[in-house]
């Protein structure tokens, strides 16, 4: 799956939109994102971790690096 597909899977079983995952990074970050923006970084995979920790954090989630097993 690429990052915009589990981004919108994450999202909507939260209910939760893209538009106001756009709001909570405005609102947290001191740049600017809109849903055009934010999709276009998702769909071209030109994303950053730190926006990604954002994204994560809208969605009441963490990024979360462990071994595999």
């Amino acid at each position: 799956m690429n990052t915009i597909n589990e981004v919108k899977s994450i999202s909507g079983a939260k209910g939760i939109t893209l538009t106001n995952v756009a709001k909570y990074m405005t609102e947290h970050s001191g740049k600017k994102y809109t849903i055009d923006s934010l999709s276009k970084k998702l769909r071209a995979d030109t994303i950053r971790y730190s926006e990604m920790k954002l994204i994560a954090q809208a969605l009441g989630m963490e990024l979360v690096f462990r071994d595999k097993v």
